[in-house]
C-alpha cells in the first residue's frame, strides 16, 4: 500500500464521519422542539466541510419531490462515490 493511498483513504473517511455528522444533525433539527446552542454551531461546521462537494452534484441532480416530501439525491450520491473512493484509495 502506497502513502498517497493510505493519506488519500483517511481523508476519504474524515470526509463521510462528516457527512455522517451532517445527516443525524439534520435530522435531529427536523425532529427535536429545542435543541442546545452548540447543535447549530456544529451543523454550520459540518456543511462548510460537506457543500462545496455536494452543492455541485446538486445542481446536476435535483433533489426528488414526492407531495410535501423532498429527497436529495446528490447527498446520497456523494456518500456511496466517497465511500467507493475509499476502498479504492485503501487498497492502493
Amino acid at each position: 500500500m502506497s502513502l498517497i493511498g493510505i493519506l488519500l483513504g483517511y481523508a476519504l473517511t474524515v470526509f463521510v464521519l462528516l457527512l455522517i455528522a451532517r445527516m443525524v444533525l439534520d435530522w435531529a433539527e427536523l425532529l427535536a422542539n429545542s435543541r442546545p446552542p452548540w447543535v447549530d454551531q456544529a451543523r454550520a461546521l459540518t456543511h462548510a466541510g460537506t457543500e462545496p462537494v455536494i452543492s455541485p452534484v446538486r445542481r446536476v441532480l435535483q433533489p426528488v419531490r414526492a407531495g410535501g416530501l423532498s429527497i436529495d439525491l446528490a447527498f446520497t450520491a456523494v456518500f456511496i462515490v466517497a465511500l467507493i473512493l475509499r476502498s479504492i484509495a485503501f487498497s492502493l
